[in-house]
């Protein structure tokens, strides 16, 4: 029996698990069905179409940039497990606001001042939830998982929250927005009930005073963070790596309606086979090295993903359809004659990218001390989600400057040397250590 399948079926992890699997379903679900109405049936313009994707990942990420520091100091200083049933009966009542979003934009009823508001709204108190859970799924690892346990750990987790993603993106793409306003009250009533099965995970360390100022603490975590070069490096390579996806994510559904002339199903096809390609490669990586925590494939993966990343520049900038008034359905769009190439590329992306930041997250949960694992993988959201609002930023303003989202394709392929710079640097890091 594989280390993976024992972790699978432990009570120490199960129930962890299936709270985040539940959470990662329930973001996804709503910000894509939010996301899919709004571009399908609002607006008609590329340019706004980018500008409400970008806004929409800005609101999701700010809380990170915001809380992360609080939310490292909870986990480390409370018990992990009681935070997360506390944040789980949270999400219900976000839950609750968001619905009554989606009915109205169902209703058509004051969607610019009122069932749009009520969705960002939403939106941005579930990044609130995700900014309080976040380091709580990788800190409580170390804590009730054995040394060689944790990377298996790790991959389960972002395999286990893709394959979430791609639920909650299929499901986006495939029902009404009404449904989708049940569907995200139940899944967070179920979320708060596998919560309370995850075991108590009491502090490691002594116990500190909380500091609320956001600003004076994030530095604080931050700087106290960096001193090991290992975990500099990793943060810094993870913060690229989800800027290059931020930007990614925000172009998928504009691309897919105004380059690719597709439904919302092929939209939802699209960040689908992104999840799953992102799962194999979590999950691929741990068994390349075997259970050890170690960058050795993280430049030549990211590099990987750039040269992916190209060939779907190519193929989206060579697609035409016979018919432009017409948007191809699923099954229009897999009998086009490019289809098999762009969809091919698109899975290379994810799959790459996913063996390039699988042992990054790693880093920060082995190379610090038990006690201060909650603050780093707060620290490292502070600084992704400062990189994310970057390349949401980035993405709009490329929008802004004329440039069409099929050539910001070359952009984010050409962000993926940074990331495999970091990479490379991180692995002869890392050689360094072991050879002192």
């Amino acid at each position: 029996m594989t280390t993976s399948t024992q972790l699978i079926r432990a009570r120490r992890f199960l129930p962890l698990f299936t709270t985040q699997i539940l959470g990662a379903f329930n973001d996804n679900l709503f910000k894509n069905a939010m996301v899919f109405f709004v571009v399908y049936s609002v607006y008609n313009s590329e340019s706004a179409e980018m500008w409400f994707s970008a806004i929409a990942s800005g609101v999701f990420v700010t809380p990170f940039f915001l809380l992360s520091a609080l939310a490292g100091q909870l986990a480390d200083m409370r018990d992990k497990a009681r935070i997360i049933r506390v944040v789980k009966v949270c999400e219900i009542f976000i839950m609750l606001v968001g619905a009554v979003g989606l009915v109205l934009a169902w209703q058509g009823v004051a969607i610019q001042t009122l069932s749009i508001p009520l969705l960002l709204l939403a939106l941005f108190a579930m990044g609130v939830h995700s900014t309080f859970f976040g380091p709580i799924k990788y800190a409580i690892l170390p804590q009730h998982l054995k040394s060689e346990e944790v990377l298996a750990g790790t991959g389960l987790v972002e395999a286990g929250t893709y394959i979430a993603v791609l639920a909650g993106t299929i499901v986006a793409g495939w029902i009404g927005v009404e449904h989708a306003a049940v569907v995200v009250l139940l899944v967070a009533a179920a979320g708060a009930l596998t919560a309370r099965k995850v075991p108590p995970a009491p502090p490691q360390g002594e116990i500190e005073p909380l500091d609320f100022n956001f600003l004076r603490s994030s530095y604080r975590l931050i700087d106290s963070t960096m001193h090991d070069r290992r975990v500099f490096l990793a943060i810094v390579a993870i913060s690229v790596f989800w800027a290059i996806c931020t930007i990614l994510f925000v172009q998928f559904t504009p691309l897919a309606k105004n380059v690719l002339f597709a439904s919302k199903e092929v939209a939802s096809l699209f960040l689908v086979i992104f999840s799953v390609g992102v799962a194999i490669g979590s999950v691929s990586i741990n068994a390349l090295l075997k259970g050890a925590v170690s960058a050795r494939y993280s430049p030549i993966s990211v590099i990987a993903m750039g040269a992916f990343l190209l060939v779907f520049e190519s193929v989206c900038s060579a697609w035409t359809v016979a018919d432009g008034t017409q948007m191809l359905d699923v099954t229009s769009f897999i009998m086009h004659p490019l289809a098999p190439m762009l969809l091919i590329s698109l899975l290379g992306i994810a799959v790459s990218g996913g063996m390039f930041v699988v042992p990054l997250y790693a880093f920060l949960t082995t190379f610090v001390p038990k006690s201060q694992t909650a603050r780093t993988i707060a620290a490292n959201n502070i600084v992704n989600s400062g990189a994310m609002t970057g390349g949401a930023i980035v993405a709009g303003l490329l929008s802004l400057i004329g440039i069409a989202v099929v050539k910001q394709l070359l952009v984010v392929a050409g962000c993926c040397l940074i990331s495999a710079w970091f990479g490379y640097r991180l692995f002869k890091a890392e050689r360094a250590a072991q050879a002192a």
